[in-house]
Parts: structure tokens; C-alpha cells; sequence
């Protein structure tokens, strides 16, 4: 290793095609407290949560497989005390010494985590000053200025941040992370107030073929203009997302199920430069009383594969 890569300030890691760390520079050992002995040799995800193990299978594999490049993964490692490390992860996939490695490249974000959490204190005292306002309001307004300084301190950190974790690069639609956090609420609207929702999954098809055929620059260009079309189809009725890789999903408010066919007419009927046609299937799942995100996934899902099974460029619903 360099000698300027190993004594980066920011921190380095390098695996191989298994997935085991080969490289390690001295940063990310300071911030984890693991020796080199103990980390070469051990697979990546030694370093990652149930949690977020999960996230690395359906954002990061899917997007370094398809692109050999992962750039501002917003991601939490764990150090040798099992205690969370959250980092900005760029990662790239390619050829040295005959060899696929994986390069990674980590910023720390400690430090705002560690402002969300002294404005958080910082607003709790301000609670307990004002119900004992005349005894110490001069004191209250000591902490309501430095809560002001604490918070635009913070928000200059989190804009770009939050935009970040929730927004799928490529496309600019909201990512799987978001769709999770949306679905949740969906659900407690379900629940408390009886909101009706389904959900959409949408696949290319034979996409791989376009990516094999055209390269994956039109491949990425395709995903970009199917992006623009969903979310121009759906309008104000839903939220679109990307899934991963050639997957789209749509949180669709009520039962509309024209609007999955719409998605297949204005698929067929639009002009895709370089590679000619293109056709999705759909899968469609209501969400009911019985459901969870899980099974509300894999219902729609199923829905998704009889498409396909049945020939593709179709819409299928899910029907108990």
C-alpha cells in the first residue's frame, strides 16, 4: 500500500472477489480499534449489522455490480466494542494484478450525529427553562441563541446529507431506504385511519440484454427516461422509487389500477433512442389488514413474476 493511502486521513479498504479484506490503512483501524492481523482475511460484512447487511445486499452489490462504482453510501460499520461507526462510503470494482478487487474509500460522520445530539439536549433544557421562565429567563435566552447557532451549524451539515440517503443518484427518485420509511407511514395511516394504498413493482424487461447490447451508458440513460416517465404518469397519486437495478417501485394512494396500465401503454408507445422499444411488466398487490411491508412486498412481487411468466409486457394483480 502507498505510504500516503496507508496515512490518509480518510479511511481505506480493499477486498477481493470473496469479498475478504486484502488492504487496510491506518484511519479506519483507529476508528474501529481492530489490528491488521484482525481484519485481513475477513469478510466485509464481519463489519456490518443484521441491519445493515441487508442494506448492502439490496443497494450496494446490485449498484457495484452494475456500475463497478457506489459513490456517497451513507453507511454504518461496526467497531471491535460492536458499537456503530456511520460513514460516507465511495467504493469501485476493477481489475488489478489480474485480480477484481473492491476499493473503498470512508469519510467519518461522527460529528453530526454528535450535533443532532447536543441540539437535542440543548432543546430539552430550553423546555425546562421556560416552565421556570422568572427565575431564569435571561438564562432561556442564552439557550435559544445557541440552539439558532447549534441548529443552522447542523442544517449546513444535513442538507446535503438527507438529500443523500434518500435519493437514488442516477435516476433522482427516491431510493429503497426512502421507500421503507414511506411504506412505514403508509401503514400507520392504514391502520389509524384507514387510508387505502397498493404498491406497484416494476421491472424491464431483458434488461440485461440492453446493457449487453448498448453498453451500460444507454442502459443508464434508459433507467434515467423510464425514471422521468413514472413519475410523470403518477403524478401526484403515488410516490416512485427506485428499488435497484432495473427495479421500480410506486407507493400508489388508493386502487387505481389504470395507472399500472397506463405505465405499460406509455412504455410501448415512446420513442427510446438507440435502442428502439421497450416493454415492463408490473406486479400490483393491494395492501390489507393482513399485510406488513414484508408481505406486501412479496405479494406484489409475486404478482411481478407471473408477469414475466406469462410473457411480460403485461400488468398482473394480485388476488388472494
Amino acid at each position: 500500500m502507498d505510504i500516503r493511502l496507508k496515512k490518509a486521513p480518510c479511511g481505506f479498504l480493499s477486498t477481493n472477489d470473496e469479498g475478504k479484506i486484502t488492504e487496510v490503512n491506518e484511519t479506519f483501524l483507529r476508528w474501529t480499534d481492530y489490528t491488521e492481523q484482525q481484519l485481513l482475511g475477513k469478510h466485509i460484512e464481519f463489519l456490518l449489522s443484521p441491519t445493515n447487511k441487508l442494506l448492502f445486499h439490496s443497494y450496494f452489490y446490485p449498484a457495484i455490480q452494475l456500475k463497478n462504482l457506489v459513490e456517497e453510501f451513507f453507511i454504518s460499520l461496526r467497531d471491535k466494542n460492536k458499537k456503530a461507526v456511520p460513514l460516507l462510503m465511495n467504493a469501485k470494482r476493477y481489475i488489478r494484478d489480474g485480480e477484481e478487487v473492491i476499493d473503498y474509500m470512508m469519510m467519518k460522520m461522527q460529528h453530526r450525529l454528535e450535533y443532532e445530539r447536543e441540539v437535542q439536549s440543548l432543546k430539552i433544557q430550553a423546555e425546562e427553562a421556560y416552565e421556570k421562565k422568572s427565575q431564569a429567563f435571561d438564562h432561556l435566552e442564552e439557550i435559544y441563541a445557541e440552539i439558532e447557532q447549534k441548529q443552522n451549524e447542523l442544517m449546513a451539515i444535513n442538507l446535503g446529507l438527507i438529500e443523500l440517503s434518500n435519493t437514488d443518484k442516477l435516476t433522482g427518485l427516491y431510493n429503497r431506504r426512502y421507500f421503507s420509511q414511506k411504506m412505514s407511514e403508509f401503514i400507520r395511516a392504514f391502520d389509524m385511519e384507514s387510508v387505502q394504498f397498493s404498491l406497484l413493482i416494476i421491472d424491464i424487461d431483458h434488461f440485461k440484454r440492453v446493457n449487453d447490447t448498448y453498453g451500460h451508458q444507454v442502459g443508464d440513460i434508459v433507467l434515467e427516461q423510464l425514471a422521468k416517465l413514472l413519475k410523470e404518469t403518477v403524478s401526484e397519486q403515488g410516490i416512485v422509487c427506485r428499488f435497484g437495478g432495473e427495479e421500480f417501485t410506486i407507493i400508489l394512494i388508493g386502487h387505481n389500477e389504470q395507472i399500472a396500465h397506463n405505465i405499460i401503454e406509455r412504455v410501448q408507445q415512446k420513442e427510446w433512442p438507440a435502442i428502439g422499444d421497450l416493454t415492463v411488466s408490473v406486479g400490483m398487490a393491494k395492501f390489507t389488514a393482513r399485510d406488513n411491508e414484508q408481505t406486501i412486498i412479496e405479494r406484489a412481487d409475486k404478482a411481478l413474476y407471473s408477469s414475466k411468466e406469462n410473457g411480460r409486457n403485461r400488468v398482473t394483480i394480485f388476488e388472494h
